[in-house]
């Protein structure tokens, strides 16, 4: 009779210990339901970035919070900061760029990389689901050797969340750190969030058209020879039809 505490208590351990890890296996599986795509459309230099967010399970939690995507942009792409301002202007995009000097054209070995913090809207077609698009421009690159294309690859940005109370999941998200304010309709205190379970990420390449160096001689000449064709043709218009003086340009 001694031995049947015993084997009762062993058995409730057992079982306690796989509800447990069957409760742990569930939370982690609801955390890892975030599915982050982004795709880049339109052709040549000048691209939209579409970025779409599906939370799934932990969707439950965010209502009423602020969804958006942080991505780092590598030098070979850019986000133009005047057109970016003019589309926040009509209320098109929202997005924070750090830093928020850029220079345009500066050429992919001179350029750094760009932090960019995406606001993204509901979308309609699907519950729980936030879209966001923001225009970006291919930077040039240096001559290649064979490949008359240049790889820019996009890592997959990383989802965060702005609320302000704590009814969030613990075991989902997580504070973070980020480089712009967090705020919100509520009064009480806001703060950013990021999903624990980190979800499965795609990169995404952006092929840049490039020159080939062997092409460089003769890419000089041609430029070399239109500059002084064109610089002859104005010249001549010029002094045509110019009004100057015999002093100044004669026939």
């Amino acid at each position: 009779m001694a031995g049947v505490p015993r084997r009762w208590w062993g058995e409730a351990l057992r079982r306690s210990g796989l509800a447990a890890l069957l409760c742990a296996l569930h939370v982690q599986a609801a955390c890892q339901d975030v599915t982050v795509t982004q795709e880049l459309l339109k052709e040549g230099f000048h691209r939209d970035l579409l970025v779409k967010v599906e939370l799934g399970a932990v969707g439950e939690d965010v209502g009423g919070c602020a969804v958006a995507a942080r991505t780092r942009l590598p030098p070979g792409i850019y986000v133009d900061p005047y057109e970016l301002a003019s589309l926040q202007q009509h209320n098109l995009t929202k997005a924070v760029l750090i830093p928020d000097v850029i220079d345009v054209e500066a050429p992919e070995y001179l350029a750094t990389d760009l932090l960019v913090l995406l606001h993204m809207e509901p979308d309609p077609r699907c519950s729980r689901c936030f879209r966001a698009a923001l225009p970006v421009h291919g930077r040039y690159h240096r001559p290649a050797e064979e490949s008359e294309d240049a790889l820019v690859v996009l890592k997959s940005p990383e989802v965060l969340i702005c609320c302000c109370d704590n009814r969030l999941s613990a075991e989902c998200w997580k504070p973070a750190e980020v480089e712009a304010p967090c705020s919100g309709k509520n009064v009480g205190p806001c703060r950013w969030y990021s999903v624990t379970h980190k979800p499965a990420y795609e990169e995404s390449i952006l092929h840049v058209p490039v020159g080939l160096r062997q092409h460089s001689s003769l890419v000089c000449v041609v430029t070399l020879l239109a500059t002084v064709l064109c610089s002859g043709l104005i010249l001549a218009a010029v002094c045509k039809y110019g009004h100057f003086s015999p002093v100044t340009c004669s026939e």
